[in-house]
């Protein structure tokens, strides 16, 4: 790369965080929040850079050709970036970010670098929380899912199970199925953790696809398991017993398990 190339890489990428600090700080926020469903977010740049890091030596051979109709890109990311900081939506700044990114990789380095660095750039997408909004939505539509779910398991098999809501009712015991459990988090991560697996698998594309697509219910699944466990041990132990310690074992082990069905899938499609 010639030194005339780096300085005006360097000088947009330079721009580029200048830019959207307003937006890193919101992330940043929204990442470290009690009870956030991105505290993956920190890690997402690291993986994206690590995953350029391996491609060094392939991007190393390629011919820089800037393509000056990512200017169109670029500006039409910073557009939509001033916009929402105008607004205040944060959200849509954070996805112009990669709008943003794509145009100045065209401007920079060109299609072939694109297409190289394509998976880790739009990776990135991993890290910007959605809208409180959305997430409530989801979160309420996915505990009464697993609530309904819980409820039919735990009579199939014999605790007789009451549902009211996103409440459990079973002859000794009640279990509320709160936001926290809904799944969501198992998801949002579980989904990140698909998108990797695909990338790094050596799949053909549309099993990638089917590999990252079953991140969806095999995070749903294994959080049914979750309650449907923990209602179990409310009946039988009582809800002291479940709402402790084995309450928190479960959080850890349920993501545990999502990733090993991920991995099934993965040995599945291989």
């Amino acid at each position: 790369m010639k030194k005339n190339d780096l300085i005006k890489l360097f000088a947009l990428l330079a721009l580029v965080a200048v830019a959207y600090i307003p937006t890193f700080r919101w992330m940043i926020d929204r990442w470290s929040a009690k009870d956030t469903y991105y505290s993956h977010g920190f890690l997402v740049p690291f993986i994206s850079a690590f995953i350029i890091w391996q491609k060094r030596e392939e991007l190393s051979k390629l011919i820089i050709k800037p393509v000056n109709s990512g200017w169109l890109l670029f500006g039409l990311g910073l557009l939509i970036h001033a916009i929402s900081i105008s607004f205040r939506v944060s959200f849509s700044s954070g996805f112009s970010l990669i709008v943003t990114l794509i145009g100045l990789i065209l401007i920079a380095l060109g299609k072939d670098f694109l297409k190289k660095l394509a998976f880790p750039v739009c990776f990135l997408i991993s890290m910007i929380p959605l809208p409180l909004a959305l997430i409530a939505s989801l979160s309420f539509k996915l505990k009464i899912f697993a609530a309904q779910a819980s409820a039919i398991l735990m009579n199939k098999i014999g605790v007789a199970t009451i549902r009211e809501g996103s409440l459990l009712r079973t002859i000794h015991a009640t279990l509320m199925v709160e936001d926290p459990c809904s799944g969501i988090r198992s998801l949002v991560a579980l989904i990140s953790l698909g998108a990797l697996a695909a990338y790094f698998s050596h799949l053909s594309r549309p099993r990638k696809t089917i590999l990252f697509v079953s991140s969806i219910p095999i995070a749903v699944a294994t959080n049914i398991i979750r309650i449907t466990t923990l209602g179990l041990v409310s009946e039988i132990y009582g809800e002291k017993y479940a709402m402790g310690i084995f309450h928190d074992t479960m959080g850890i082990l349920v993501f545990i398990f999502a990733f090993l069905g991920l991995m099934l899938v993965q040995k599945l499609l291989e």
